[in-house]
């Protein structure tokens, strides 16, 4: 079965809501690492907030969450904003691996090389090491990974915890 979830474009109109997915998806986090302050939240998505490259993502239409990209030099994308209502997630339905295996798809061929950045302790550290991203950096708050774009997805068990390779066959050939 298939996950009915579409990526529409996102527009200035969208800010406030998509601010809100934001707050409440990261909040927990946030208050893990007593970083959570609402006003420091809101200008940092502003600062970054660019709705050219950012898409909301709709479940059955609902409105579940956001994922921005945009080009890097030297042939890279980062993934940002990348965040799914609380109400949207662990559902053990795969919705933002499907989106992450979607924006995988649809890469530019010159692309090389996919970024993202973590709040450390999220739990999104977690779920991009399982689609088989790599820690390059780390900062007092934030955890740098990356995975080149033409890697496949890691084996279903937790094997990259042990640091198995990135390139392990595809859910969808492994079976």
């Amino acid at each position: 079965m298939a996950l009915a979830f579409d990526l529409a474009p996102a527009t200035d109109a969208n800010f406030d809501d998509l601010l809100a997915l934001r707050m409440e998806s990261l909040r927990e986090s946030l208050e893990r690492i007593g970083r959570f302050d609402p006003m420091r939240a809101a200008e940092r998505f502003r600062s970054s907030f660019r709705p050219t490259e950012t898409r909301r993502i709709l479940v059955d239409a609902v409105p579940a969450g956001c994922v921005g990209s945009l080009a890097e030099p030297v042939d890279a994308m980062r993934i940002e904003h990348f965040y799914m209502a609380p109400s949207f997630q662990n559902l053990g339905i795969g919705i933002g691996s499907a989106v992450l295996e979607r924006l995988f798809r649809d890469l530019l061929p010159s692309v090389r090389l996919v970024r993202v950045g973590a709040l450390r302790e999220s739990d999104a550290n977690r779920f991009y090491q399982r689609h088989g991203f790599l820690q390059v950096a780390e900062t007092e708050w934030d955890i740098e990974c990356e995975r080149p774009a033409n890697s496949t997805l890691p084996p279903a068990d937790d094997s990259y915890r042990r640091g198995a390779a990135v390139t392990a066959p595809s859910r969808r050939t492994a079976r």
